[in-house]
């Protein structure tokens, strides 16, 4: 690929022709289009001025990062610019001096955006940034920002040292404290440990492999494990491992120990005294900054989390014999390229300079990005979300105490945003009980089919469920005040009237209609999503809106979803030239994927699913007697089995999908009746234990259990996930036993519901209310019987043990 700058993208003398940001931005840009790198420069500009109109992109220290995704852009490109009067791009300590430029396609490139973020992170570097005002040559200046190239991995024994750590002979030297270290011409070096690295030197540091490099650890830190890639358990892993690879067995940690027991520099020395990275990571030596040009290599992912310091932490806090604070965290700016991981720098940076911190970030760019395996989400103490776009999957950090801030907050105020993630209080309320729905994570690479299955359509039921409660309340509505007649009325839009309360009946019904009318779209939509991220979205709503012109339903939407995720990523799978690849994911991905859709939804797979789709309401219409109380039991059982979980969810998708239609049957309002009542039954029924039989729960559980009727009352199945955490094997089948009981009497009482969430609330919308509310008490009361039953057992058995508290079970925090 191109180098992302050349000389002829270094202007040292902006003052010339830029007095104003829009100026600067400009003349930059135009060096871009002359490389023939930018196509449209005053397109290229409005994408950089809309970027600029979501927040300023100064940062402190005199720097001015413009930066944007856009069409117009045909190789991610940096452009870098010197103003001695100053620019204003808005940061809080004045004009910008150094003004970086930096252009990305629409498409992202990852490997050009893992430089792009690597080169954000060496800004925060004062050493490197110093290079950058001292030097005159539009050369050096693109020099300084390329890096080096790598170097192999095993050079020739002709290679000094010097020139194997060192770069370019003559590159420069550093100083420090207790070291020196110079490159010769005649690649003769010597090195300590101390100082900074002078930016020649540094200019000309080049990558080594693990093989090359023994330890490069700080010679006051003790050695740490070493770092390994396998994935491990939580219970054999610590929270924050260090990157760097540590010295062979026997062999001191110390630099200035190996050379003295060698007689000479250690081999891992550089020409100015540093110690360089494992190849491929940007973790740091103590006292040396960021590692600004270490091959430019990709930011380290979140899937091997470095700690701050690189193991200082962990040592001081072994030495205090505490324990450290533990903090997971995540950064997100609206292009994902620059902020993104200056922010994450800067907490990194933050921790280092914090006594007993270990942090591990999530930077959310704009190239992917590699989520916070949940083990160590698991252990972290708290949180800090620092976006000013919102978090994928931020579902993975409930019920943790949790910073949330923008992301130039983390930029400028790093340390104050880990002084209060340290304060911050434990959140209120019953873990997973604030939603319905969960949002289910995006399936892992390694997860099974059938795990990557469930996970791709539970995204899709997670996000339909808010239109199905909205839709359906509003219907539900519309009936009580209006009667079923309702749905004939006519157009609000053409005649309404404040004083009539079926005008309003009719607004309802019309509004929830309407609302209705998104559930395939979306579910489709979303399910592609989980499988195939943005790029899917189109395709997954076409396909779903067709599957509702064919009369294809619920199963028309999962079969669209399912098949737009699988046509997206087919298409990725497609190599194509690079002058292509900033219009793949606006114009090329969309338009093929729709098209190849489009045609299987209509001409191949949409008709026989809709007669399956007929076929199969034909069938639970004809439901009666033994059958559909065998049902009705089946659905209790379920919507019990994982309080919450997907088991719960396909249940409770069954249910709605068989109520949005305009016109749905008796029996499918019946199994909506049934579902809900079976749902409500697990938290009601703990709630009644802990009332009758306080002395059998610890008071913790006891606190849930009052709140456990709020939530059952309400039709939020997890509040009872507290009492299933702590004692799983007697609380959940006591559950399910009354689930299956509270089904099966709804299905045989014939109770029918219009809406699709609500609980008590809309029992005035029930059809058969009194024997409705039957089922739930006779449920409720069987689940809090057992439960109190089997814990009496417990207790005579183990008579040592705690009320509550099953030998190896956890406390639900």
């Amino acid at each position: 690929m191109n180098p992302l700058i050349t000389a002829d993208l270094v202007d040292l003398d902006l003052d010339r022709t830029a007095a104003h940001r829009e100026g600067a931005a400009r003349a930059l840009a135009a060096r871009m289009a002359a490389a023939g790198r930018v196509t449209d420069v005053d397109a290229f500009l409005a994408d950089v001025a809309a970027r600029e109109a979501q927040a300023p992109t100064g940062l402190e220290g005199g720097i001015g990062i413009p930066h944007c995704r856009s069409a117009h852009v045909t190789e991610p490109t940096l452009a870098f610019g010197r103003s001695s009067r100053g620019i204003d791009f808005g940061a809080p300590d004045g004009p910008a001096h150094l003004i970086f430029l930096i252009a990305a396609p629409a498409g992202g490139d990852r490997d050009h955006l893992s430089v792009l973020s690597a080169l954000a992170r060496d800004l925060m570097d004062p050493q490197f940034t110093r290079a950058l005002r001292e030097t005159g040559d539009p050369a050096r200046a693109a020099s300084l920002l390329r890096g080096p190239s790598p170097t192999p991995s095993h050079p020739s024994s002709s290679a000094s040292p010097a020139q194997v750590a060192g770069g370019d002979p003559g590159s420069g030297s550093g100083t420090g404290t207790d070291g020196t270290g110079t490159g010769s011409a005649d690649g003769t070096g010597t090195g300590g440990t101390g100082g900074e690295p002078g930016p020649q030197a540094r200019a000309g540091r080049a990558p080594r492999t693990p093989a090359d490099e023994p330890s490069s650890r700080d010679e006051r830190t003790p050695a740490a494990e070493p770092f390994d890639p396998t994935p491990r358990t939580p219970a054999d892993e610590p929270f924050g491992r260090d990157e760097r690879t540590p010295a062979a067995p026997g062999t001191s940690h110390s630099p200035d120990a190996h050379a003295a027991e060698s007689g000479a520099a250690p081999p891992d020395a550089h020409a100015d005294g540093a110690h360089p990275p494992r190849a491929g990571t940007h973790a740091r030596a103590e006292g040396d900054g960021p590692v600004p040009h270490a091959g430019r290599g990709p930011v380290p992912g979140a899937g091997t989390p470095a700690r701050a310091d690189g193991g200082r932490v962990e040592a001081e806090g072994a030495a205090a014999g505490g324990t450290p604070f533990r903090i997971v965290a995540v950064t997100a700016c609206p292009t994902g390229i620059a902020h993104t991981y200056l922010a994450a720098e800067a907490l990194r940076r933050a921790a280092d300079e914090a006594d007993g911190i270990e942090i591990a970030v999530e930077p959310q760019g704009s190239g992917g990005f590699e989520r916070l395996p949940p083990e160590l989400i698991a252990r972290a103490d708290a949180v800090i979300l620092a976006h000013d776009v919102e978090v994928r999957d931020r579902a993975r950090f409930d019920g943790k105490p949790t910073v949330d801030t923008g992301v130039k907050a983390a930029v400028s105020r790093p340390g104050e945003l880990i002084a209060r993630a340290r304060a911050a209080p434990p959140p209120d309320g019953v873990p997973g009980a604030s939603r319905p729905a969960p949002m289910e994570r995006a399936a892992e690479p390694g997860d099974h089919l059938g795990t990557r299955l469930r996970k791709w359509l539970m995204t899709g039921v997670s996000y339909m469920v808010p239109f199905v409660a909205a839709g359906g309340l509003l219907i539900a509505l519309a009936f009580a005040l209006g009667g079923y007649e309702i749905s004939d009325a006519p157009a609000v839009a053409d005649h309404f009237s404040p004083a009539e309360a079926d005008s309003w009946a009719a607004l309802a019904h019309q509004i929830g209609s309407t609302s209705f009318t998104f559930l395939i779209p979306v579910l489709a939509g979303y399910i592609a999503y989980g499988m195939a991220d943005r790029p899917g979205l189109v395709p997954g709503f076409t396909g779903g809106a067709i599957a509702v012109t064919v009369e294809a339903g619920f199963l028309g939407g999962l079969a669209a979803g399912l098949l737009a995720g699988a046509v997206v990523l087919g298409i990725r799978r497609v190599r194509v030239p690079p002058a292509l690849r900033g219009i793949m994911p606006v114009v090329v991905i969309p338009l093929l994927s729709a098209a190849a859709v489009g045609l299987l939804m209509f001409v191949v797979v949409g008709r026989p699913i809709a007669e399956a789709q007929s076929a199969l309401t034909d069938w639970l219409n004809g439901l009666g007697g033994a059958n559909a109380v065998l049902l009705g039991a089946l659905l209790g059982l379920m919507m019990c089995f994982d309080l919450g979980g997907p088991v719960n969810k396909v249940a409770y998708a069954f249910a709605t999908g068989g109520i949005a239609v305009a016109d749905p049957g008796d029996t499918s309002l019946e199994i909506m009746a049934a579902v809900m009542a079976a749902g409500m039954v697990p938290p009601l029924g703990l709630a009644l234990a802990t009332t009758v039989r306080g002395r059998l729960f610890t008071s913790t559980e006891k606190d849930n259990g009052k709140a456990a009727w709020v939530l059952g009352a309400s039709f939020i199945t997890e509040g009872a996930i507290p009492f299933a955490a702590a004692d799983p094997l007697r609380v959940i089948p006591s559950a399910m036993a009354g689930g299956a009981l509270t089904g099966a009497l709804a299905m045989a009482a014939g109770s029918t519901l219009r809406a699709p969430h609500g609980g008590v609330f809309v029992v005035p919308l029930v059809g058969g209310p009194a024997l409705y509310l039957l089922s739930i008490a006779a449920g409720t009361v069987v689940t809090a019987a057992l439960v109190v039953l089997l814990k009496h057992r417990r207790t005579a058995d183990g008579p040592g043990r705690g009320p509550a508290q099953a030998p190896g079970a956890t406390q639900a925090r």
